[in-house]
């Protein structure tokens, strides 16, 4: 891998001088090597990024100080729209979509002056966390290339880890951010349901899509977050109260409860005081979420299901035809469940400022893996990387996944998540958490 840099590090060099074009040619480059290997990008922008980078240097020698990300290379997932340029899905369905314009939230990131180098790899309109493609090729995991990125966010969790660019676009719908991130040890960040504008970014279930950011630290999704919408002032609350729930940590693999141990004691550090909660009743969540995604994206894809089905992969028109089976009904009330779910959540978080949970109870598993053992129980691979992350989608809390460096070589990873619509303050703790863990070596690096 290659050297890793902040937004803030990239950002510096170009106001001290370095030249737009040669930072994002690096940043090209870079993608353009790496890419037979990690299959992190379906398209890479060459042409288009050098143009903008070209018209930044430009507005430079004209005597323009740039706006705050000015010259920054990015990447998003190839979920977001973007005017001019191939946005497939991760699918053949749309392997000619080229749209007119581009999603808000890309309109807003280029407008503060960061350059778009490529559309990131994804599992097929997202419906997978592995991030396994047969049209796109898999997600490598850029630590060893044997095992997986996870999904579906994959190629932006891969490309951040890399360093190919410092920070990349995601969707999470039942963890698709926060897996990856932890799987490929870079932070990922999904912020309260509707916080950043899902208008341009394809659909795959309106009730549990969030966008999010992959990043290296958590500053700099701060700094992303601020150009895509109004956060306010990070504040971290005195007296900080964690919840832990019970039994996550003891159904992981040793790594994973290393890390949430190693987590637990730089929060100890931080003043903080632990209550183990219970969540409300998982019994039917995994049930709950699975039941509105495949209905809603049965209904976005059924046009396309008529037009192209020969076209899908497995994965997706498997999940459609099991959608075709659900009635109204069970829609409705797993829609109902969600309200109840939101008041029992809202009342556990009354006692606490914020939740520490691992990421993920496994490390990245190999390429190809169909089962893996969590806790004596053998689960698909794709509910285990999601067993701890689908739930907080169904709340539409803020949630983050940073790494903690346990001395293993794959990296592993501890979750935060805030009360909802208090972004900035989870923010403000996984900020406060970030330093303490490096000031006690315990960042993954």
């Amino acid at each position: 891998m290659t050297n890793k840099k902040s937004v803030k590090q990239v950002a510096a060099e170009i106001r001290n001088g370095r030249s737009v074009v040669e930072v994002v040619e690096e940043s090209l480059a870079t993608a353009e090597r790496l890419n037979p290997e990690h299959f992190s990008f379906i398209t890479i922008m060459r042409d288009q990024a050098l143009l903008r980078a070209a018209q930044a240097d430009a507005r430079r020698k004209d005597g323009h100080d740039g706006a705050m990300l000015e010259g920054v290379p990015f990447a998003a997932k190839d979920m977001f729209e973007t005017a001019g340029v191939l946005t497939t899905g991760g699918s053949p369905v749309l392997k000619d979509n080229v749209p007119d314009t581009s999603a808000v939230v890309i309109t807003r990131l280029e407008e503060a002056g960061s350059i778009l180098i490529g559309k990131a790899n994804q599992h097929e309109f997202a419906y997978g966390a592995t991030g396994e493609n047969g049209w796109s090729g898999t997600t490598r995991n850029p630590f060893d290339t044997t095992r997986l990125a996870g999904g579906s966010s994959g190629g932006s969790a891969a490309a951040v880890a890399a360093g190919i660019v410092p920070y990349a676009l995601g969707t999470d719908t039942g963890g698709s951010v926060r897996v990856p991130a932890a799987l490929c040890g870079v932070v990922g960040f999904k912020p309260s349901f509707g916080r950043m504008s899902l208008k341009g970014v394809i659909p795959y279930c309106w009730s549990l899509d969030h966008a999010g950011i992959l990043a290296n630290n958590v500053e700099d999704v701060a700094l992303v977050l601020d150009q895509t919408t109004a956060t306010g002032q990070p504040a971290l609350p005195g007296n900080l109260k964690v919840g832990i729930v019970k039994g996550w940590a003891e159904r992981s693999d040793a790594p994973v409860r290393r890390a949430f141990l190693t987590a637990k004691s730089a929060l100890e550090q931080m003043g903080a005081s632990f209550t183990e909660i219970e969540l409300p009743d998982q019994a039917e969540a995994r049930t709950v979420s699975l039941t509105i995604q495949l209905a809603e994206t049965l209904a976005y894809h059924g046009p396309n299901l008529a037009r192209a089905r020969s076209s899908f992969g497995g994965d997706m028109l498997s999940g459609m035809a099991l959608g075709q089976f659900l009635s109204a009904e069970s829609y409705i009330q797993c829609k109902r469940m969600l309200e109840v779910y939101n008041r029992a959540f809202s009342e556990t978080m009354r006692t606490v400022d914020v939740l520490l949970t691992p990421s993920c109870p496994i490390t990245a598993p190999k390429v190809g893996a169909v089962h893996v053992d969590v806790g004596g129980d053998s689960l698909p691979v794709g509910n285990a990387l999601t067993l701890f992350t689908s739930f907080f989608n169904l709340v539409g809390t803020p949630a983050i996944a940073l790494p903690v460096n346990d001395g293993s070589y794959l990296p592993v990873s501890a979750q935060l998540v805030g009360r909802r619509n208090r972004d900035s303050e989870l923010l403000a703790i996984a900020q406060a958490f970030e330093e303490t863990l490096r000031g006690t070596d315990k960042i993954a690096a």
